[in-house]
């Protein structure tokens, strides 16, 4: 059997915690930020966890990582 490789793009975007979790970045934070107030933008800064719903898709994509 082949080795499983890993989805590069999927690799750059997902981390994971010392605990095991998926961190990811949040969206909105590109364009039209003139709309959104401060508090948003900083909310939207702060990296988020992966949710357990779609935790099955990203182990598809990194499989070397778990």
């Amino acid at each position: 059997m082949p080795k499983i490789k890993t989805n590069r793009s999927a690799a750059k975007r997902f981390s994971l915690t010392g605990t095991g979790k998926v961190r990811r970045r949040r969206q909105n934070l590109r364009h039209i930020l003139t709309k959104k107030n401060a508090k948003r933008k900083r909310r939207l800064g702060q990296p988020a966890l992966v949710d357990s719903a779609n935790m099955k898709q990203v182990k598809k994509l990194l499989p070397n990582s778990f």
